[in-house]
């Protein structure tokens, strides 16, 4: 291909921080591309939480349709806003190599993690529905925008810590915060990991984009992927999933947690790299099994 490939992003620094990366990795394989930035529904709206939008994939429909309509030719995401089943003629082409997993939380200052009554902020149902778990005394209050607008929110309102991707601070340089690791809560299925998309017919992009691809990642992102799907929980749901390889073993965790303070459902296994293609959905069928069905149950009717 003579021209320079046209990759859509969103306009945060965050997503241009992985377009750009995109763009680098391709002109490392003597493939030139220009960045083509795009207004997301979910960056215009940032008052509503995005579990009350009620649309699915709201980071990544605006790329979808500008990338279906040919306006670019690529679009790379944040594995973990891009819906289980991709639209009609869009393919995954490529897993980059996997970031920082956990979820940390920012503390407004150094008495803000000592008190006895806390406000965290978070709009993710996920860290929300674990912070409660295991903090029932604190407040949850929503909290939405790109990074920066969320650290400036944190320092503005009455709030003592904010609950982020690890990855996010650490692919944007952002040190001089009090930071804290959360191990205690399971991620979100595939975060930390990028998927680059483009068309279905595009069949020569594709195979170009095969050789960035970390197969690792692939295969475990894919695992919490096929563990979300089956759940039928979309992104938003209260749902973690987290695998790792260990030579040819994948270990993997997963949960389903309960917004009313119920007791979650948690699943562990370790299996074969090789099974790994069935195991997510077999691992969400056990949860479901036993006592998964009646949260999700639950779940929906909240948010019907």
């Amino acid at each position: 291909m003579n021209r320079a490939l046209r990759i859509g992003t969103r306009d945060s620094a965050l997503a241009l921080w992985q377009a750009k990366t995109l763009q680098e990795r391709l002109l490392e394989l003597g493939i030139s591309a220009e960045l083509v930035p795009i207004k997301s529904q979910g960056d215009l709206n940032l008052e509503q939480p995005l579990y009350d939008m009620g649309i699915t994939g709201i980071f990544t429909k605006t790329l979808d349709i500008a990338l279906l309509n040919k306006d670019i030719d690529l679009a790379i995401h944040s594995m973990k806003d891009v819906p289980t089943k991709l639209p009609k003629g869009i393919v995954q082409a490529a897993v980059l190599e996997r970031g920082p997993v956990r979820d940390i939380i920012v503390w407004k200052n150094s008495m803000a993690k000592a008190k006895e009554t806390k406000t965290i902020a978070t709009g993710s149902l996920r860290r929300k529905a674990q912070w409660k778990m295991q903090n029932p005394q604190d407040k949850i209050v929503p909290l939405r925008g790109n990074i920066q607008t969320r650290l400036k929110k944190l320092q503005e309102e009455d709030w003592d810590g904010a609950i982020f991707a690890e990855a996010a601070l650490h692919r944007l340089k952002i040190k001089n915060e009090i930071i804290e690791p959360l191990d205690q809560l399971l991620p979100a299925p595939a975060q930390g990991a990028l998927m680059v998309v483009c068309r279905l017919e595009d069949e020569d992009i594709a195979q170009q984009l095969t050789l960035l691809n970390d197969r690792e990642a692939e295969v475990c992102a894919q695992v919490e992927r096929d563990f979300l799907s089956t759940l039928e929980g979309g992104c938003t749901a209260p749902i973690g999933a987290y695998a790792y390889c260990d030579h040819d073993t994948v270990h993997f965790s997963g949960g389903l947690y309960s917004l009313k303070g119920g007791a979650p459902q948690e699943i562990k296994k370790s299996f074969a790299k090789k099974e790994a293609r069935e195991m997510g959905e077999t691992l969400a069928k056990e949860l479901l099994q036993q006592g998964g069905d009646a949260l999700m149950k639950e779940f929906k009717k909240g948010h019907a």
